[in-house]
């Protein structure tokens, strides 16, 4: 697509609707119809998979533009059509997964990325879902176990799900795999969860007994070769934090200009002026790296620790921005109902979804060149005597004899 082709990306009806749609907690068809008839879905993946073969720019600008709209619906939309048929295509076959790609670009179905469980959230060593081979004639795999806190998870039709790998003794192969599951069986079970944030997006767990997987939707990866395809979700959140912060600043800029506070605008203020301005650099700054980061990874180069950067700065701005939106917004900031306040709402879950920030620095600090961020136990309490450390005092009785 040439500049003189460009057209803006605008959803319109999405728009219109995204109060209601975070004041029932439920994304209406007509969204959904409205980016069948975008081809939104389509537009990360390549023309031989049924994609449309959009550049970075494009993608780049339809993420924000949908965002903007509905921030749940792009959410639940782009977890399905760029996560998700990310990693079918990168880890599976186009020819044999052709069946699932295609109706999740097309909208006639939608997937969950199930990977956080109950007790863990970005810590995978926790994780405790597991796939064995069927024993039953017919072959094939049973997978087990309960995913939490997924997107899409009450309503969707498949799952890209993270587990471990039951192996035979002779199996020397990758401890873990990526398991396209139909969510469409009587072995799984699923289940909502209220959220603060983007209340449209559909959010739960999935408990998963004995469910069938097929032989050819059980795929082998190793796990440090996974978060090449899952850092595909930092790029959804940082477009998101992008487009919640512009929202906020748009809503600051028209209060500011509106509201007479002490004989003058809020606007004709320093100190509101300065919140402004800080924004909208912040804002800049952070839609040019992300571009950055989209381009150089669709050229194929590895850039997982410069996404992971936008990630940690756009999502984290986007609080930001819409805190400071409260402040110029006063007590309407903070008015359920308002936009100002579920913008807030909705940017706290940008920061959270994918992977946590904290985890992030330490990865980006390895990848340059301070090392992995080694834990080894330690107890400061033991020495001073104050056994206030439960697993101190148990050492203490131990070879003291006594616990008093």
């Amino acid at each position: 697509m040439t500049n003189s082709e460009r057209v803006a990306w605008s959803f319109p009806g999405i728009a219109a609707r995204a109060a209601r749609t975070d004041a029932t907690g439920h994304i209406p068809e007509e969204n959904w119809q409205e980016l069948r008839e975008s081809a939104y879905l389509r537009l990360f993946h390549p023309v031989e998979i049924g994609g449309t073969g959009a550049d970075a720019r494009t993608q780049a600008e339809a993420m924000e533009a949908l965002a903007r709209a509905c921030p749940g619906t792009y959410w639940s939309a782009t977890v399905s059509a760029l996560l998700c048929c990310k990693l079918i295509a990168t880890y599976g076959d186009p020819v044999r997964h052709e069946r699932l790609l295609r109706p999740l670009l097309s909208g006639e179905s939608l997937a969950a990325f199930a990977v956080a469980e109950t007790t863990a959230g970005s810590d995978a060593g926790t994780y405790r879902t597991t796939v064995r081979p069927a024993a039953e004639p017919g072959g094939g795999f049973v997978i087990n176990g309960e995913k939490a806190k997924i997107t899409n998870a009450p309503n969707a039709d498949l799952a890209v799900v993270l587990a471990r790998r039951e192996k035979a003794a002779d199996d020397d192969g990758p401890d873990w795999c990526l398991a396209f599951v139909d969510l469409r069986q009587d072995q799984v079970r699923r289940y909502d969860i209220p959220h603060m944030g983007l209340r449209g997006m559909p959010w739960g767990g999935i408990v998963f007994t004995d469910a069938w997987v097929g032989e050819e939707d059980v795929i082998p990866v190793p796990f440090s070769e996974l978060a090449e395809g899952m850092a595909w979700g930092w790029v959804k959140n940082a477009f998101a934090g992008i487009a919640v912060a512009e929202s906020a600043l748009a809503a600051s800029v028209r209060h500011a200009g509106e509201r007479v506070s002490f004989g003058r605008p809020l606007g004709h203020m320093e100190g509101v002026q300065a919140q402004i301005a800080e924004s909208r650099a912040q804002i800049d700054a952070a839609r040019l790296l992300a571009h950055r980061a989209l381009a150089e990874r669709l050229a194929g180069r590895p850039v997982r620790d410069l996404i992971a950067m936008i990630k940690i700065y756009a999502t984290e701005m986007g609080v930001t921005v819409a805190a400071r939106a409260v402040q110029i917004l006063g007590a309407l900031g903070v008015t359920q109902g308002s936009e100002v306040e579920r913008l807030y709402r909705d940017a706290q879950m940008n920061v959270i979804g994918g992977f946590t920030s904290n985890r992030l620095r330490e990865q980006v600090a390895e990848g340059i060149g301070l090392g992995p961020a080694v834990y080894r136990p330690f107890d400061w309490l033991d020495a001073s005597g104050l056994k206030h450390d439960p697993r101190g005092l148990a050492r203490f009785a131990e070879t003291t004899g006594s616990a008093d």
